[in-house]
């Protein structure tokens, strides 16, 4: 797949590993591992491996991050706040990508995209120090046309538009939503930019988003995890890996 022209016929996943980490850290154990588990996802199928270094800590580690980036055979995709010590730290490791997301202590999980545009200062700086250690930086956004501009202003080769809001609709709300996604997913293309997507991704509404054929990668975590409890953790990346490969090449044919 090239760089800005994904085939049409395939699309990678993202495997998040957080809500292993969730799990170990329910109970203060050191299993289930989520090392172990990006490794067998690796195994079966993943084309990389996100994972999100939150200020507090709630469910990935600094230790994690530091034991898994010599492991991979894929590549890391690190989602990290547009902190000081966050971008500090991702250089320090040099993930092949580094996500900048929003990030506020009291939600449960991302609830928007990065207003790229309201704190482009911010942005641009944590860009560039990412950059000059190599390593390729994507922006967590909405699928907005001012986000997608500041982004390609500052230099961003890589956007992640949230399908949040697509995942918790339903009916014609939801198609609607479905349509902004893919209206973002051509212009973001349009500006030179390479498009994954994700957030609330599951095995019964990705196929929409998947089905795009612009968008190179789709990030998914907990619905994976929720899955394995009942047909394992290799089988839930593989099933995820298949429908979404199978709907692109049902859109391609």
């Amino acid at each position: 797949m090239s760089f800005l022209q994904p085939s049409g016929t395939i699309i990678d996943l993202g495997v998040n590993i957080d809500h292993v980490a969730t799990l170990r850290n329910a109970r203060g154990t050191k299993y289930p591992d989520p090392i172990r588990a990006a490794l067998l996802a690796e195994q079966a199928g993943a084309d990389c491996i996100t994972l999100h270094l939150r200020e507090d800590r709630r469910h990935i580690k600094d230790a994690d991050v530091i034991a898994l980036a010599p492991q991979l055979i894929t590549r890391m995709n690190l989602e990290a706040a547009v902190t000081q010590e966050m971008v500090d730290f991702a250089c320090q490791i040099k993930p092949a990508d580094v996500c900048l997301v929003p990030e506020k202590r009291t939600e449960v999980t991302t609830e928007g995209g990065l207003d790229v545009a309201g704190n482009f200062n911010a942005v641009e700086r944590a860009v560039k120090q990412l950059q000059a250690e190599g390593i390729r930086v994507s922006l967590f956004i909405d699928a907005e046309e001012a986000q997608m501009d500041a982004t390609a202003a500052l230099g961003a080769p890589v956007i992640e538009l949230h399908t949040g809001r697509y995942a918790d609709t339903e009916g014609a709300e939801q198609a609607a939503e479905l349509e902004r996604i893919h209206r973002g997913v051509l212009y973001g293309v349009g500006k030179g930019l390479k498009v994954n997507a994700g957030h609330g991704l599951h095995y019964t509404n990705v196929q929409a988003i998947a089905a795009i054929p612009e968008i190179a990668e789709l990030n998914i975590g907990h619905a994976i995890v929720a899955h394995s409890v009942f047909v394992g953790w290799e089988n839930a990346v593989r099933e995820m890996k298949a429908i979404m490969v199978s709907t692109r090449i049902g859109r391609a044919s």
